[in-house]
This record gives structure tokens, sequence and C-alpha cells, in this order.
């Protein structure tokens, strides 16, 4: 059994309080026996891409590891906590949207991320984020193997079917989704099916409350490896999400048991559309 607690915030302008608050929530949860915790996407920062990006935007990126990694880094050995965070991050000339992973001995473990980035109405994110080139999704952990999918990327059902084919057995997912950007139920259907067909627990921790342009949901969940939907945040309020994963499930779902072993990568290779 792992107990897994995803941190839903508001994001104050102030990156500082942001951190605070951050590391305060961290420690309810820790206390509370949480083994994994994760944050939303950009959790101490305002949603920088509701505008298009400028070159003040772009300094706020930091380097990984930097001050951010280095605070949770601490946190997670003080606690002994597996900690998924997401930053944005400089990195040479580029900026990403990165999700660095720390160990529970407070050890860096690798950064994914974000490889599809998206451009529409408070969102304009081609500006800000260059496209992930990753070499690690799956991280081998005490608590067990887990994978990240940042926003976009949950969108794209063969990145969450690669999650599995590493074996990841929880897939954490730092979200920025807002009021009304999906038809009613598919906010939550989409990970359902993901973890379903997949056979994982999915994880998604969604920023919260109204900034300037996009106004965030929260209402952040969890998903079992049979597609239920096991824990939900509410809506518009700071929350501490809290689930508890039996990881001996996995091997009994569906998706281990059937969809996994009955693939034919071998006829998926003659479809043009999936190169």
């Amino acid at each position: 059994m792992v107990k897994i607690a995803l941190i839903q915030q508001r994001a104050f302008p102030d990156r500082q309080k942001n951190l605070e608050r951050g590391a305060a929530a961290f420690r309810e949860a820790a206390e509370n026996g949480a083994g994994l915790i994760a944050f939303a996407e950009l959790a101490f920062l305002p949603f920088l891409p509701q505008f298009p990006a400028t070159e003040e935007a772009l300094s706020e990126a930091e380097i990984i590891p930097g001050p951010t990694v280095e605070m949770f880094s601490e946190l997670a050995r003080d606690l002994g906590v597996v900690t998924v965070l997401n930053v944005f991050e400089k990195r040479g000339d580029k900026t990403f949207d990165s999700s660095p992973v720390i160990n529970a001995d407070g050890t860096l473990m690798g950064v994914t991320r974000m490889i599809h980035i998206m451009e529409g109405p408070g969102f304009h994110e081609k500006g800000f984020y260059a496209p992930g080139e990753n070499t690690q999704f799956v991280y081998d952990t005490p608590i067990g193997k887990v994978g990240v999918a940042i926003c976009y990327d949950r969108h794209f059902p063969e990145y969450m079917r690669s999650l599995a084919l590493k074996g990841a057995e929880i897939v954490v997912v730092p979200q920025a989704g807002a009021v009304g950007e999906w038809t009613p139920g598919i906010f939550e259907a989409e990970l359902q099916v993901a973890a379903f067909q997949n056979g994982y627990y999915a994880a998604l921790v969604n920023r919260v409350g109204k900034e300037e342009v996009v106004h965030f949901s929260g209402e952040s969940y969890v998903v079992d490896p049979d597609g239920g939907v096991m824990a939900q945040a509410p809506s518009d309020q700071d929350f501490i999400l809290y689930a508890e994963c039996d990881l001996s499930r996995i091997g009994l779902s569906h998706a281990r048991r059937h969809f996994i072993e009955d693939r034919r990568p071998e006829i998926y290779d003659k479809f043009d559309m999936l190169k």
C-alpha cells in the first residue's frame, strides 16, 4: 500500500510565499503518512503562459537543480518522501515545463520535460517551452515505479501507453486545467480510460483559483487500475488529496493480464500514421 498526496494550492504573485505554503503542505502530508507527494503544473508561480512570452516572464525560469529543487530535496530527505515537482526550467538557451523527481533520500532522480506543447487562448505555451527531449519517463523509487505525464502530454494515448510499457505503477500528472475547458465528465474520463487501458494508478494534481486570464478548476483526482475515480478534491479551494494505492491490484488489472500481453507492435509499425 502506498499513500499518495496531491497538493492543490493557489499560486500568488509572490514565489517565496508560494514555496513557503507548499513546504507547509508538504510537511502536513508527510505527517499524515504520504509516501509520495506531488504538486501541480508551475505550482510556485502564477501561470505565466496566460499571456504571450516576454523577456521578463522568461526570466522567471530557474535551473535544475536550483533553489526550488534543493529546498524540496531537503524536505524529502528529512521526511523520507518521494516527490514530484513542476517548475519553469532554464537549461542552456532553452526553457522547459519540467518535473524533477526526487527520491525519498533527497537525491534528484531525473527530470521529465513536457514533450507536447500547445498554443491557445490563455495557454501561450509555445513561446515559453521547448519540447522536451527526455530519456527518462519512469522512476524506480522505494514506493514503486513512478511515471510522469505533464499536462498536455496526457492527451496523447501513445505517451500514456509508453509509460505502462516502461513499467509505471503510478503516473503523476501535474496539470493546469481551467473551469469549463472540457465537456462535462471528460476531464475524469480521459484518465480513467488511460488507467484502465494501461493498468496503473493515475494521479492528476491541478492548479486552482482565478488568475488574471484563466480560472483553474482544481478537482484533482486519483484513478485506480480498473478506471475508477477513487478520490477527488473539491473545486476552487486549496486541498490536500490523499489516496491509498494498493500496487498488488496492478498485476490483476485487465491491462496487465490481457491488453499489454496481447499487443501487436509488429502490425502497428505498418501504419504510417503511427510513425
